[in-house]
């Protein structure tokens, strides 16, 4: 063979070996770049983490340099306590838990609840501010999810407060501590429900009272999409199967079953789905007014 022949045959396996390196350093600046995206993703969630927290405290803070926070945590507890005392007849009851305390709740909510949630954005609308908040390096997600967390612990520490019933039920029996604690987790997750639509109507208008309106019809039409009464007479009307999904729509029937300890991973979604999907509502809304 010839000195032209073996070269000839040298050629291709170099052209061979250069387009295998090629495809390797092709595959791997691929993988680095989709490494750096992921980091790029990760550093800017982190920062939105970073304004999230500053956001929130603020919010938190400014509920209790007011005493409109101290009138509405005054308020609250003399309803449910009122509520459960009076009009659940409590001590005649012979209930060694707190199931009458918490029936009361939805009722309750549906006038505490919009009182606080009113605020979250008519009146940043009202006062103009709303404007300062938007030209800031925050996403909108970031600032609606902060001024809802704050308003929801600010509910907590309300609800928080009525822990003398837990003491007064040890007092007089020997109650279910993990029914008590799912009452009060079940009602905090309503809360943040009932907060939810609040938050979306706020967004709608800066008139804090056609925001209370607003989400109180709104609230109150969940409440009865679950109420027992209104299920009976929809049987009447429709089939079985669509009134079953008409009252599961009701926050009612998922609280229903938290307050008497049975706690179902369907509950929680659907109050977490609730929540979620009105605070998207809310971004998109505040959004459309940004654009405007």
């Amino acid at each position: 063979m010839t000195t032209e022949n073996k070269s000839a045959e040298k050629k291709p396996k170099k052209s061979a070996e250069n387009k295998s390196a090629g495809k390797e350093s092709a595959s791997l600046r691929a993988t680095v770049t989709r490494w750096v995206g992921i980091l790029e993703d990760r550093l800017n969630r982190s920062e939105q983490y970073r304004h999230l927290m500053p956001i929130l405290k603020r919010e938190l803070f400014s509920y209790f340099r007011s005493p409109v926070a101290y009138v509405f945590i005054v308020v609250f507890l003399m309803a449910t306590t009122g509520a459960a005392w009076y009009l659940g007849d409590f001590f005649q009851s012979n209930e060694a838990g707190l199931e009458i305390f918490f029936f009361f709740h939805p009722w309750l909510y549906l006038f505490l609840i919009p009182a606080v949630g009113m605020r979250l954005w008519s009146e940043e609308r009202r006062g103009g501010t709303i404007e300062l908040l938007l030209t800031l390096p925050v996403s909108l997600l970031t600032a609606v999810l902060a001024k809802f967390l704050a308003a929801w612990l600010f509910v907590g520490v309300a609800l928080f407060l009525t822990f003398p019933w837990v003491i007064t039920v040890y007092v007089l029996g020997s109650p279910d501590l993990g029914v008590m604690v799912t009452g009060y987790l079940g009602s905090f997750l309503m809360a943040g429900a009932y907060l939810a639509v609040a938050s979306f109507t706020s967004a709608l208008t800066k008139n804090q009272v056609i925001s209370f309106i607003t989400s109180f019809m709104v609230c109150l039409l969940l409440v009865l999409l679950g109420w027992g009464v209104l299920g009976e007479t929809l049987t009447s009307l429709f089939p079985v199967w669509l009134v079953d999904f008409i009252t599961g729509m009701g926050f009612t029937t998922h609280f229903d079953g938290i307050r008497r300890g049975l706690v179902e991973f369907s509950d929680l979604v659907y109050f977490f789905s609730i929540i979620t999907v009105l605070l998207l509502a809310t971004v998109i809304v505040l959004e459309n007014r940004k654009a405007n």
